[in-house]
C-alpha cells in the first residue's frame, strides 16, 4: 500500500509519471487522512498520451491481432484482478469510502466483466447481409482508434471495467481519465494490464481534474468517441463538444429513480428492497431508488418499517466489522447533502429518520452522514427533484395507477426504477409506462453485464454492458463483393 509520502503516478504507454507540480491531496473520507498524493496530467501530458495511444492502435501488434489472442489478454487481466482483489478493495475503500464488503463485491464484478468481454470479443462475429442484386454484401465492425473514458468516484472498479474491458475488446486504444477523488484503482488495474500482455499505449491512465485533463482529452482532434458516466451538467458539456467536433459519445448521467410499492407487495421483501437501494455504498449511486412511492392503504406500515431498518443500520468505519454504511465519499459533498436535507426542512418536510451525522465519537473525522427519511414533501420540493448522490429518501404516497404514473415520470431523470407487486399484468403496465432504461419488478439493483444499460431523457445517451457495450465502441462498415463474372475477367 501507498504511504502519505508516496506520490502515485500517471501512465503514458509504459512509462510511469510522477510529478509534484500540480500533484491532488487522495483524501480518506472516513477519518480526513491524506492517503497520498496523485500525479495529474497537463495538456502536453495528454497530448503525449494521445500520441503514443496513436501509435499502439495502429502497430501491427494489436490492429491485426486476432480477437481470441485479444481475449486472452483480457483474460489474464481478469485474472490479475482477482489475484490483487483485496489490495484493489482496499485502494477503493480508502478513496471513497465504501465498506469493504462492498469493494470487495466490485472487485469481484469487475473481474467478471473482463471475463465476459474477452468471451463476446472472441465468439462475436459480424454478418452477410441479404443481397439486392449480383453481389456479396457484409459488414465489418472496426475500432474507432482512440477513445477516451472518463469515469466517477463512487464505483470506480466496476465503471472503469465497463468502459475499458469493452472498449479494448472492440480493437480500440483507452486514455482512461479517473475522477481525481479515486485515481489509484485505474493505475492499479492498468499495472496488471501490462503485465497481462497488453501492449504499452493501449491503456493509458491520466489523473487530472474534469477542467484541466479531461477537457483537454476530450478536445483532442485524435480522440475519436468519448464515454462518461457522471452528472448531467458535466455530460451536457461533453456532448456539446462532441456535437462540434462529429464524434459519438456515450453518457450515463444522473438519476432520481422512482421505487414503487403496491398495497398487494410482499411488504417485508419491499422493505428490504427500498433499504438496498437507497442506502447501500451511502446513497451513492445513479441508480438510488431515492423517490419512494407508497400505496396511501400501506403507506403507515411501510413507513414504520422503513424508519425501524433505517434507524438499524450500522454506520461505522468502512473496514469496522459488520459496517453496513460508511461515509460519504467527501466533506463538501457532505455539505450538499447537508444543505438539501435542510431545505426540506424548509419547504415542510418531515425528517423521520436521520437527518444528522452520527454522534459516535471514532466517527467524527470522517463524512459520515445518517440515513435519512423524509416525508410530507410534494413533487416540486428540491430533495424530490434533485439528484442528492447520498443516504436520503424521499417518501410519497400515491392513490391508483394513473397518479402513480404521473408523479414517477415528473422528472427530467429516467434511469431506473422499481416496482413491488403480486399483480403481474400491473407490473407489465406499470414498467411499460414508467420512462426509465432499467425496471426491476419485486427486486432491485439486480444487475448483469449481459445485459444492456443506460438511461431515458437527461440520465443519458447509449447503451453499455452486453454485447452492445462492444459495438458502442466500434463502427460499422459495408463490405460489397461483385459477383458480375464479366467484372472479375482480366
Amino acid at each position: 500500500m501507498q504511504t502519505q509520502s508516496e506520490l502515485q503516478p500517471m501512465l503514458i504507454g509504459d512509462q510511469w509519471l510522477s510529478r509534484e507540480d500540480g500533484a491532488l491531496d487522495s483524501i480518506n473520507p472516513a477519518d480526513g487522512s491524506v492517503n497520498y498524493r496523485i500525479t495529474t496530467a497537463s495538456d502536453a501530458d495528454v497530448q503525449d498520451a494521445v500520441a503514443t495511444a496513436q501509435k499502439a492502435v495502429s502497430a501491427k501488434s494489436w490492429r491485426d491481432m486476432l480477437p481470441h489472442m485479444r481475449a486472452q489478454i483480457l483474460g489474464r487481466i481478469s485474472d490479475g484482478i482477482r489475484a490483487h482483489s483485496d489490495e484493489l478493495a482496499r485502494l477503493q475503500m480508502i478513496e471513497n469510502g465504501k465498506v469493504i464488503s462492498e469493494c470487495k463485491t466490485q472487485v469481484a464484478s469487475a473481474a467478471a466483466t473482463y471475463r465476459y468481454y474477452a468471451a463476446v470479443c472472441e465468439t462475436l462475429g459480424s454478418e452477410v447481409t441479404p443481397a439486392r442484386g449480383d453481389y456479396l454484401s457484409m459488414t465489418s465492425y472496426e475500432p474507432y482508434g482512440v477513445v477516451a473514458a472518463i469515469t466517477p468516484w463512487n464505483s470506480p472498479m466496476t465503471m472503469e471495467a465497463q468502459k475499458i474491458a469493452p472498449a479494448l475488446a472492440a480493437g480500440n486504444a483507452v486514455l482512461l481519465k479517473p475522477s481525481e477523488v479515486t485515481s489509484s484503482v485505474g493505475l492499479a488495474v492498468a499495472r496488471i494490464a501490462l503485465e497481462a500482455g497488453l501492449p504499452p499505449g493501449i491503456l493509458n491512465v491520466l489523473p487530472g481534474s474534469g477542467a484541466v485533463t479531461g477537457n483537454a482529452i476530450i478536445k483532442h482532434p485524435g480522440v475519436r468517441m468519448v464515454s462518461f458516466t457522471g452528472g448531467t451538467v458535466t455530460g451536457r458539456s461533453i456532448a456539446m463538444v462532441a456535437a462540434q467536433r462529429l464524434i459519438p459519445v456515450a453518457l450515463e448521467l444522473g438519476g432520481k429513480s422512482p421505487h414503487i410499492i403496491f398495497d398487494d407487495a410482499n411488504l417485508g421483501a419491499a422493505v428490504n428492497g427500498v433499504v438496498d437501494g437507497i442506502f447501500e455504498g451511502s446513497g451513492q449511486s445513479c441508480v438510488a431508488g431515492s423517490r419512494l412511492f407508497v400505496q396511501r392503504k400501506v403507506l403507515d406500515q411501510v413507513l414504520s418499517m422503513l424508519v425501524e431498518r433505517a434507524n438499524g443500520l450500522r454506520v461505522d468505519l468502512p473496514d469496522a466489522q459488520g459496517a453496513q454504511m460508511g461515509p460519504v465519499a467527501g466533506f463538501k459533498h457532505r455539505e450538499r447533502i447537508e444543505s438539501i436535507v435542510e431545505s426540506a426542512r424548509r419547504e415542510g418536510g418531515e425528517i423521520v429518520a436521520g437527518g444528522a451525522r452520527p454522534d459516535e465519537e471514532r466517527l467524527a473525522r470522517g463524512s459520515f452522514y445518517r440515513p435519512t427519511i423524509i416525508t410530507g414533501l410534494n413533487s416540486r420540493a428540491t430533495a424530490v427533484r434533485e439528484e442528492i448522490f447520498g443516504p436520503v429518501l424521499c417518501v410519497l404516497p400515491f392513490d391508483d395507477e394513473d397518479d402513480l404514473i404521473a408523479q414517477a415520470n415528473d422528472t427530467v431523470f429516467g434511469l431506473a426504477s422499481g416496482v413491488w407487486t403480486a399483480n403481474y399484468q400491473r407490473a407489465w403496465r406499470v414498467a411499460r409506462a414508467l420512462e426509465a432504461g432499467v425496471v426491476w419488478i419485486n427486486t432491485y439493483k439486480q444487475l448483469s453485464i449481459a445485459t444492456p444499460f443506460g438511461g431515458f431523457k437527461e440520465s443519458g445517451i447509449g447503451r453499455e454492458k452486453g454485447v452492445s457495450g462492444l459495438r458502442l465502441y466500434q463502427q460499422s462498415k459495408g463490405i460489397y463483393w461483385g459477383m458480375t463474372p464479366a467484372n472479375m475477367a482480366s
